[in-house]
């Protein structure tokens, strides 16, 4: 699948900048990059050793196109394991172009979505979770995010994976090798130390497995609404939370008629906030229709936030009561978090009141900022970031989780047919199976289907 022509694309973002770099990757690189480059100091790129950058111009015939650095990276010591050349040209549209279009007319190919990441791949420097972890990483927008792919990008799930694979293959060879003594009655496979192997790799899997939960909030955001009636606070509290004016706030009950959403990091993981039309009845054709997309994104969120006014407590409790009880009971797997806003406007005595009534509420005056950081501190409290901080193997890929959960429902037959004394042919169909499931996530077993939809969520240049 390995294809031996050049290619070649813009591997800085597109548009104006002071710098640019286009990469060439391909047996004849640095032959073409050579072709279209005058050194300073009239070098000959080929017989330049690997990793070192070079002063001088791109001309096309008698025309000087730019003044550059090229940057040369010969096979297999480059990203791709192929001869790869960099050129950091001035970040102009026009030089850029220019450029590219020269190398095309000298017989390079436009490389298509993450070809690069992908030549790595098929030439054996990164396997696929590695590769896909790149992709993480140039989308990664926190502090966990990053981290994770990072981590998956060195290889951390990829060599757990491989470690277990490989001792489960080893167990493999030994009980095929009795198949072909099955005349002889005789194990080479200790049957104990299979059964701890298994007790181990499940172990893992589950370990694996569950951390998906965290894995993908934190790869994706924290999706959270905040939901109430109207002229409560609800905009208000997301400007503070997002630090500008962000939705408008007026005195006007149903100003918010539709949601608005942003998205912030806070320690390092990122929440995107909802703020939803105010929850009323209404004749409001338009304000209906906001009040029923606030439904729709308690929904599909994964945290609701409920805030009320707290100077209307007093006289509105049963209704606070009973409107909170509906959430409870529409959404009872979603985290809730009860506010009471404005409560620089009421006294301690009532305050009180309310805590008494509703243990869990938290104070806020969104206006003056008071309650926020208990706010916030509630919210990562709602998410386990304790895998993050010891820095274990956490897994954000939804192929992963997929395989992951296909190899352990492949190792549970495994585990019960040692228990029940199952034949080793037998075994041996089902162990094949999971080995089959290890590696499509690091990539020894794949096909170009799933190659192409890997890749095509790449940036071009990467």
């Amino acid at each position: 699948m390995i294809n031996q022509d050049t290619i070649v694309a813009l591997a800085t973002p597109s548009g104006a900048g002071a710098i640019a770099i286009i990469r060439l990757s391909g047996k004849n690189a640095i032959d073409l990059a050579e072709s279209s480059f005058k050194s300073i100091s009239g070098k000959k790129l080929k017989n330049q050793t690997t990793h070192t950058i070079h002063l001088g111009h791109i001309i096309d015939g008698v025309k000087t196109i730019d003044e550059v650095l090229l940057s040369i990276f010969k096979n297999p010591n480059s990203y791709t394991g192929e001869d790869v050349v960099e050129i950091s040209c001035h970040g102009s549209n026009y030089i850029q172009q220019e450029i590219i279009q020269l190398f095309l007319r000298k017989g390079c190919r436009m490389a298509t979505a993450g070809e690069f990441t992908l030549r790595a791949f098929l030439n054996g420097k990164l396997d696929l979770s590695q590769a896909e972890a790149v992709a993480d990483l140039i989308a990664s927008d926190n502090e966990a995010s990053h981290q994770i792919a990072m981590q998956q990008m060195r290889g951390g799930f990829s060599s757990e994976i491989a470690k277990l694979r490989e001792e489960l293959l080893n167990f493999a060879s030994l009980i095929e090798l009795e198949l072909d003594f099955a005349e002889e009655d005789v194990e080479f496979a200790d049957r104990t130390q299979f059964k701890e192997l298994i007790e181990r790799i499940t172990f893992v899997l589950k370990r694996l497995i569950d951390s998906f939960a965290v894995g993908n909030v934190i790869k994706n955001g924290i999706p959270v609404a905040i939901v109430g009636e109207p002229n409560v606070g609800k905009s208000t509290l997301l400007n503070v939370l997002l630090n500008e004016e962000r939705a408008i706030v007026s005195e006007i009950a149903g100003t918010t008629r539709d949601t608005i959403e942003d998205e912030i990091s806070i320690g390092g993981i990122g929440f995107r906030f909802i703020d939803t039309a105010g929850i009323r009845e209404t004749k409001d054709v338009v304000e209906s229709i906001g009040i029923k997309k606030t439904f729709e994104k308690i929904e599909q969120s994964q945290v609701v936030i409920y805030l009320f006014d707290s100077t209307k407590y007093k006289a509105q409790s049963d209704k606070f009561k009973i409107e909170l009880e509906k959430i409870k009971n529409k959404y009872p797997l979603k985290p809730l978090i009860i506010l009471a806003n404005k409560i620089d406007q009421i006294d301690d005595i009532q305050i009180t009141q309310m805590q008494s009534e509703i243990p869990q509420i938290k104070l806020l005056s969104a206006k003056t900022g008071f309650g926020v950081v208990g706010l916030t501190n509630s919210l990562l409290n709602l998410i386990n970031t304790g895998a993050l901080r010891n820095n274990e193997t956490i897994v954000t890929n939804s192929r992963h989780y997929d395989a992951l959960l296909k190899a352990f429902k492949e190792i549970q037959k495994v585990k019960e047919g040692l228990n029940t004394d199952l034949s080793g042919d037998l075994l041996a169909i089902d162990i094949r199976q999971a080995l089959y499931h290890f590696g499509e996530i690091t990539g020894e077993i794949t096909n170009d289907d799933l190659l192409g939809n890997i890749f095509a969520n790449f940036c071009i240049g990467k």
